[in-house]
């Protein structure tokens, strides 16, 4: 690995969101922003610093932040002072917590069923940047549809909602089952037969009833655990099912204690899950939360 240049502050390298180039002479700054959110104001504000310091071009990454390239690194302690004075404060991307990503949820999105991107605040302010063994990507989706690929992060929030019907109502017109993606509902003798084992709990089913005789049962988070992007991509498993953004906060916390007191440097987390029993992971954290 390039040693970063001399005669600047080298404890900065120590940081995660400070990241020496293919050339040494320069550095990329990764902001942290969590959920992706940003105001105009702070966006506009990002790109003057960035021209202040010669930054020519930004990048947005894959995990909802933007990144400073080519940066000289004897100018960072300045640029630092300015970003974090803006609200978009020096990232992370080493052995630790990085940014938390997020769809827009219930805030935007009319197939959200939790509010992912508050959801992704409180994570970002109770876990961001926690030194760890082993880096952990966290990322939420508000539905089954996973447009932030939840599955494929080290611990992923799936937001679901189980449909309920009123079968002495319901007119068997067969407007749920023509929605329904997974071809989990059927009309037989005009009767809605709904088949659990293919229903994934994403709610589509649920507003397009014109009778509103369909409704939701409260939201649930699934939590899986264990996925990877990267060179060998692997799905989260689940781990477990909660009720409330309080439980997710809970079953992350003791995730992260768990990985923190037992996962080993220099494998990502989801090659030291396959070496473990993943039922005796599960029964571990379940015991933890105490549920």
């Amino acid at each position: 690995m390039a040693r970063p240049p001399q005669n600047i502050n080298q404890d900065l390298f120590t940081r995660g969101g400070i990241i020496t180039e293919h050339d040494p002479d320069f550095c990329i700054v990764r902001l942290r922003m969590p959920a992706g959110m940003i105001t105009p104001a702070q966006l506009k504000e990002v790109g003057e610093i960035a021209g202040r310091y010669g930054v020519d071009r930004l990048h947005l990454t894959t995990r909802q932040t933007i990144e400073l390239p080519h940066v000289d690194p004897s100018c960072l302690e300045g640029l630092l002072g300015e970003l974090e004075k803006n609200g978009t404060p020096l990232g992370a991307e080493r052995e630790e917590v990085v940014n938390i990503t997020s769809c827009l949820g219930t805030r935007n999105c009319k197939f959200g069923i939790i509010d992912s991107v508050g959801l992704a605040e409180k994570i970002d302010k109770k876990f961001f940047g926690k030194e760890l063994p082993v880096k952990v990507r966290i990322a939420i989706s508000s539905c089954p549809n996973g447009c932030e690929s939840e599955r494929l992060n080290e611990i992923g929030i799936t937001g679901i909602q189980k449909p309920i019907r009123d079968p002495g109502l319901c007119t068997g017109c067969g407007t749920c089952a023509h929605y329904c993606r997974e071809k989990a509902i059927e009309v037989q003798d005009g009767i809605i037969v709904l088949d659990e084992n293919k229903c994934m709990e994403c709610g589509f089913c649920i507003m397009p009833c014109p009778f509103s005789l369909i409704r939701g049962a409260p939201p649930e988070y699934r939590i899986t655990v264990g996925g990877h992007r990267g060179r060998h991509p692997k799905l989260g498993r689940n781990l477990v099912t909660v009720k409330s953004e309080e439980d997710v906060i809970r079953v992350i916390d003791k995730i992260i204690y768990w990985i923190y007191r037992q996962a080993s440097m220099g494998s990502m987390l989801p090659e030291q899950l396959d070496e473990l029993e993943f039922d005796e992971f599960k029964k571990t954290i379940i015991a933890m939360v105490g549920e």
